[in-house]
């Protein structure tokens, strides 16, 4: 009896022992893997703490253009590559700020240069999601010479799209406070590679260079918010003139042209208006236009912006009205200047008013 029932008496004493200690196993399972983890881990790091990163050598800044600037380096000849993916940071300090990485080593900026240019790079070693960085390499571009307030100010430029598809620049500005009265001040442009030097100059009461025109300009009337470099530098027996630059959206400075073909007339009590888009490369999606309406009985005036090519409006038929319109770009581009306002179109009928002219 007693040896029978003994391995039962057995599996019944160790059954809740087994459950006992399964609670406690798991912890320890537990921990140790976590102590696995902190190995991996600290074994990978001390990998990586072993790369060394070295920053990219012979980091030179260049002016290859009016307002451009070629930054170059090369890999550093230390630097380890295996199993790794080599990207650079760049960041531009000055004029403008900017961050980027790439895989290149040299990249173009194009930026205002009369007060410097200024630019650090890095070496980014890239492994899987893991990164790594050198120190910066800096470097940079001292001002070109002058002396102070003798460079130009207030400078303003605007283009137009001729009807042959043709775009005209024209440029004016200020002489500067300290510039002495024989500067003589020179212009040039620049869009894309191409540079040309202004040869239609207006000149103030010193005769000093303070406008600048180009009836046919290389801008392409199709491109897109495309930059155009204005540059001008001057001359003078008593003092060193500072060159000054500026960037322009081409888009942004075109003074669009007006609205073609207006036509406008009553329909019962309603004032209906068409008119086809301005002289343009881009399609008539790409512009909106005010609608000027002054009632010339009571003196109102409303300005309406309208989206599209024609416009319906419940008037006082009884009055007489004068109407304009002119246009702008919308969504395709960047705005530019408004155009100038279309000739004065009069309808309606205004009793008083013909009076008068009786």
């Amino acid at each position: 009896m007693r040896s029978s029932s003994f391995p039962y008496a057995l599996q019944e004493s160790l059954l809740p022992c087994h459950f006992k200690l399964s609670f406690p196993s798991f912890y320890v399972f537990f921990h140790l893997c976590l102590i696995s983890l902190f190995i991996i881990l600290f074994l990978i790091s001390h990998m990586i703490s072993c790369v060394q990163v070295f920053p990219p050598v012979n980091f030179t800044l260049t002016v290859s253009a009016l307002a451009q600037v070629l930054l170059q380096w090369k890999p550093n000849p230390n630097q380890e590559q295996k199993n790794y993916t080599i990207r650079y940071d760049v960041k531009i300090l000055s004029p403008v700020p900017e961050e980027y990485d790439t895989k290149k080593t040299h990249s173009i900026r194009t930026a205002a240069l009369h007060n410097g240019f200024s630019a650090h790079v890095r070496t980014l070693l890239l492994h899987n999601e893991l990164q790594m960085r050198s120190d910066w390499v800096k470097e940079k571009l001292l001002p070109p010479p002058g002396a102070p307030e003798t460079s130009v100010t207030n400078l303003s430029c605007v283009t137009r799209i001729s009807i042959s598809s043709t775009v005209s620049l024209h440029c004016t500005w200020l002489p500067g406070q300290e510039a002495p009265e024989d500067t003589k001040y020179f212009l040039f442009y620049r869009y894309e590679m191409y540079t040309e030097e202004c040869q239609d100059y207006i000149k103030d009461k010193w005769n000093r260079n303070t406008e600048c025109r180009f009836s046919v300009t290389h801008i392409d009337p199709e491109e897109v918010d495309s930059l155009i470099v204005i540059h001008i530098n001057g001359s003078s027996k008593y003092a060193a003139i500072k060159p000054f630059q500026q960037l322009f959206n081409q888009n942004a400075i075109e003074k669009v042209n007006v609205p073609r073909n207006v036509t406008v007339f009553l329909e019962q009590n309603d004032l209906l208006a068409t008119w086809e888009k301005p002289i343009s490369p881009f399609p008539k999606e790409c512009f909106e236009y005010e609608f000027y309406l002054f009632n010339l009985k009571s003196g109102n005036k409303q300005i309406l912006k309208i989206p599209v090519n024609d416009f319906r409006l419940r008037i006082d038929v009884t009055s007489r009205y004068s109407v304009q319109i002119r246009a702008n770009h919308h969504i395709c581009c960047t705005r530019g200047f408004w155009s100038d306002w279309s000739e004065i179109i009069y309808v309606g009928k205004n009793d008083m008013f013909l009076s008068l002219l009786i």
